[in-house]
């Protein structure tokens, strides 16, 4: 009975103490669950950081030229938990790889700032120059080092660490590619193809970069679609760290003409951030920054600042419930000094000018170049306007097709050839192979051993007998590279990681199988081939005619492409004739002439109007998410449209610089502004015995003429005597090393009272100027190593067309804030007053290059009175000379001045020919439809001649 009421009373405490659990479960998970759900989700909080909106750039007249478009951007943030480093590896690289899949399906692409292409055939290579700067920064950011150069310090460490079959500090962009793929780093299984890979890689190897800092979210792609929106949406609750959210992405109006001063955003680099950060902290490894011009040089006015917000965020990393918030503020606005139509007139007008130069100069008999049609053909090969790759496509065209086996058949002509010379018994000494195969093996040794570092100019015993005779051509190169490898000249760890070789047979063998199956595939070595067909005409003009319709070059064109295919149409002509329209571009072609450069200035304030580089950019495809095909064409380009010809480019100023002289001359008291020269041709006081061109032209004289006369004559024997005359003190001394430096010294001056010693001031990038510093006779006529930009020509020119007044420049004119307050005014500053001369003094100037433009052909019959001075630069015999203008006009009351350089445009007429278009849009004395009619100009330049 004992036991049975103890059983009870167990039994009704075990009933009671049941009912208590399940009543404290119905009220955990039903009663109060939400709640207990939500203080659970609560605890996981995340601070995220609020971009600003980047402010615009306008005109000096508030036209848009710089703003934002509100879109969407995918990031994704490495915050899941994972049992092993290799589970995380899988897992993130799965979600990538989905992700990836869906934004390409949608037509998205992902953010590729990657410094390594992957190419149609499989190959990887830098996109950056090796042993540069980036290059070197890339490396120590794949190694987790600090530096390059603690990666050199490191190397052996480093290289045991990862195991590594090569030295880290020369890795090729496949060994790159190798070690961040494999187990040591993302583990990226085969069950991605190459391409997959690589863009798994790409997102990776980004957010690395953001490791260190926490809640910093990695940008997969931007500007999405919307259905790429739905996509990640619709997924949320699979895809760990990866979120939809609104963003802005740059753009640019008129963008090809304004590119070379306002540049283009892009996401900041290690180098960058590093840079930035020491003066402002609250710069990221996931920001967009100003990379180059106005956009580099203002991002700390542009950028704003940013805003914060704290939230609790789920298990995902998702948001759920926002519990402080701080509103980013937008960035200021930029104003430039430039007009945007004056700026976009003087860009087609330089087009046009080109373009007619290069026309009138094509299988010209007449022309003292020549342009042989079928380099104009093989320019559409050697610059990239026809892509030979899709030659090959399953969905290439008869005509492609046609080609493609016409090259595939000389291709292996050509490599069996070079199999022979490199492993014949009887190699042809390089003197006496054709020039194709002179070429072929130039390529070989220069492009392909020296520039990759296989055979090694700093081992090469230069007094050595066999490289000497291999310079004189008495050897072939099968004997050469022998003997280079016997040398220790060749390093074969560049074409041979894995294997080890016993002697020189097999190093030489490997060698050779490197070189062709190289050659096989090199694109530059693929266009000499190219270019001995089309020479040669197995490949013809109407061939590459056509393929400009096959690859949509050329819009579609019935007539035209019926008369190429029918004959009725000659490809030389058609071709011109696209030329002549501007169908096809000096750009395209980058032949001679294919750049030019040209600066207005308001010579009253010193503002810059216009700031011309040709060609320009489009800063759109470069801004926000870098079109890697587009940035790759661009530096392929041999017209090189990244760079600035206004204010890099540096070529001697010719005549132009014989004003700074005549100040020389007239302040130093060595001339009078009447005192007459008699020019005698052949200047006899120095060894040289420099001519005037007049003399070298036409073996005639200028005669007795004075300094006024010598500027409008541009007499070379005037202003040889003024440089000897600086150099002797007026013959008080004789000629010799002290005179030649007292020379220099006083041009030196003078050239720098006007600001040739130094650039200019402008916010973007400007190549330092050179003046003289030997042959002062020479230099008195704008040779020996005077190199000015045409930027540092017009803030010269500038100074003589107001009598002194030297400028610092600027680009800019204000900075406002987003509501258009002012906040900061930008004018240009005095520098100096070249106060050397008197009113007599510059009237003699004046006077002179108001003379130029009367008796220079292209300003007959302007109404405009203006005063320039042309100069012609000679570089190179092989190719044109650059051609150049400098002036102003009004001329009694001037109001702007300009500066116009065409880069090898034979004669500096053409360069005043297009100047004299320029101010007559400015002055509005010729209608601007008329003017600006996109037809190549002034057809009839041929003339190379140095006349000034």
């Amino acid at each position: 009975m004992f036991f049975k009421s103890r059983l009870v009373v167990a039994t009704v405490v075990m009933i009671l103490l049941f009912s208590i659990l399940l009543w404290r479960i119905f009220s955990l998970q039903i009663v109060n669950g939400k709640e207990y759900q939500d203080n659970y989700t609560f605890k996981i909080v995340k601070e995220r950081t609020l971009n600003s909106t980047r402010g615009n750039i306008y005109d000096r007249n508030g036209n848009l030229l710089a703003y934002n478009e509100l879109a969407y951007s995918i990031t994704i943030e490495d915050n899941g938990t994972y049992s092993s480093t290799k589970a995380k590896n899988a897992a993130i690289n799965a979600e990538i790889a989905q992700v990836v899949t869906a934004l390409e399906e949608n037509g998205d692409s992902i953010v590729n700032d990657f410094k390594i292409l992957l190419d149609d055939n499989g190959n990887y290579s830098y996109n950056i120059e090796e042993s540069g700067a980036t290059w070197k920064r890339f490396l120590a950011d794949v190694f987790g080092e600090a530096s390059f150069e603690s990666m050199q310090e490191d190397e052996s460490d480093i290289i045991s660490r990862n195991k590594l079959d090569f030295k880290p500090t020369e890795a090729t962009a496949a060994q790159v590619m190798q070690y961040l793929a494999g187990s040591n780093r993302y583990a990226i299984g085969t069950e991605y193809d190459d391409a997959m890979a690589y863009k798994i890689t790409v997102v990776r190897f980004s957010m690395a970069q953001n490791a260190y800092q926490k809640y910093i979210a990695t940008t997969i792609a931007t500007n999405v679609s919307e259905e790429s929106v739905a996509y990640i949406s619709e997924h949320a609750a699979e895809l760990q760290g990866v979120e939809v959210l609104e963003d802005t992405i740059r753009k640019y109006n008129d963008s090809e003409y304004f590119s070379s001063i306002i540049g283009y955003t892009g996401k900041i680099s290690t180098d960058e951030y590093n840079k930035l950060s020491e003066t402002d902290d609250s710069y990221t490894l996931n920001d967009v920054v100003g990379k180059l011009g106005i956009e580099q040089y203002m991002d700390s006015d542009l950028k704003g600042e940013k805003g914060h917000e704290k939230l609790y965020v789920d298990y995902l990393g998702k948001a759920v419930k926002v519990i402080e918030h701080e509103e980013p503020q937008a960035g200021n606005d930029v104003y430039l000094s430039i007009d945007k139509d004056l700026q976009i007139a003087v860009y087609k007008l330089l087009e046009q000018e080109i373009a007619g130069i290069v026309y009138s100069n094509i299988d010209n008999p007449g022309s003292d170049i020549n342009i042989p049609i079928t380099d104009v053909y093989f320019a559409l090969i050697n610059n990239n306007v026809i892509d030979f790759s899709h030659f090959s496509e399953e969905n290439a065209s008869p005509t492609e097709r046609e080609v493609q086996q016409i090259f595939a058949s000389r291709q292996n002509a050509v490599i069996e050839q070079i199999r022979t010379e490199l492993t014949g018994s009887a190699p042809t000494p390089f003197a006496s192979m054709t020039e194709e195969y002179q070429d072929y093996f130039t390529y070989i040794i220069k492009n392909m051993l020296h520039d990759n570092n296989i055979l090694l100019k700093k081992n090469i015993d230069t007094s050595d007998e066999v490289y000497l005779q291999w310079q004189n051509g008495a050897i072939g190169p099968q004997e050469y590279l022998n003997h280079a490898i016997a040398k220790g000249w060749i390093d074969i760890t560049k074409f041979s990681v894995s294997e080890k070789y016993s002697d020189s047979t097999e190093i030489y063998d490997a060698l050779c199988d490197y070189i062709l199956n190289d050659i096989s595939t090199d694109s530059d070595f693929t266009k000499i081939i190219y270019e001995y067909l089309i020479q040669t005409d197995a490949i013809t003009g109407r061939q590459l005619c056509l393929i400009l319709f096959d690859q949509n070059i050329l819009a579609f064109d019935e007539d035209d492409i019926a008369g190429l295919s029918g004959g009725t149409i000659a490809p030389a002509s058609f071709i011109k004739e696209k030329i002549q329209n501007l169908e096809i571009t000096p750009a395209q072609l980058a032949l001679d002439p294919c750049a030019g450069s040209c600066v207005i200035t308001d010579t009253k304030t010193g503002e810059v109007l216009a700031l011309v580089s040709y060609p320009g950019y489009d800063g759109n495809r470069l801004a926000n998410t870098v079109d890697s095909d587009y940035f790759n064409s661009l530096q392929q380009n041999n017209a090189r449209p990244l760079y600035n010809y206004a204010t890099q480019q540096r070529t001697a100023p010719g005549s132009t610089f014989k004003m700074v002289s005549a100040t020389a001359g007239l302040a130093e008291h060595v001339i009078s502004t009447t005192e007459q020269i008699q020019d005698l041709g052949v200047y006899k006081n120095v060894s040289n015995e420099p001519r005037c061109w007049i003399y070298r032209s036409f073996h005639g004289s200028h005669g007795l003429i004075n300094v006024s006369e010598a500027l409008r004559d541009s007499c070379n024997y005037f202003f040889y005597e003024v440089g000897y005359r600086l150099s002797t003190n007026n013959y008080a001394m004789s000629y010799n090393n002290d005179a030649a430096e007292n020379g220099i010294e006083k041009i030196q001056k003078y050239a720098s009272l006007y600001g040739l010693n130094e650039t200019t001031g402008i916010e973007i990038e400007e190549s330092k100027p050179q003046v003289a510093d030997s042959f002062p006779v020479m230099a008195a006529i704008g040779q020996s190593n005077n190199n000015y930009s045409t930027i540092q020509l017009a803030r010269y020119v500038t100074a003589v067309a107001n009598s002194g007044t030297v400028y610092n420049y600027t680009l800019l004119n204000k900075v406002t804030d987003s509501d258009g307050n002012t906040l900061k005014q930008y004018e240009p500053e005095i520098r100096n007053t070249v106060d050397v001369l008197s009113d007599s003094d510059w009237d003699a100037i004046h006077t002179g290059i108001r003379m130029v433009v009367e008796n220079t052909k292209e300003f007959d019959g302007f109404p405009i009175e203006a005063a320039g001075k042309t100069g012609t630069a000679q570089e190179d015999l092989k190719r044109p000379n650059h051609a150049l203008f400098v002036g102003y006009a009004p001329y009694d009351n001037p109001e702007i001045s300009i500066a116009t350089r065409i880069a090898n445009g034979y004669t500096s007429h053409n360069a005043a020919e297009v100047s004299k278009k320029i101010l007559a849009y400015y002055f509005k004395v010729e209608d601007a439809d008329s003017l600006l009619n996109g037809q190549a100009e002034n057809i009839n330049a041929t003339s190379n001649g140095v006349n000034d």
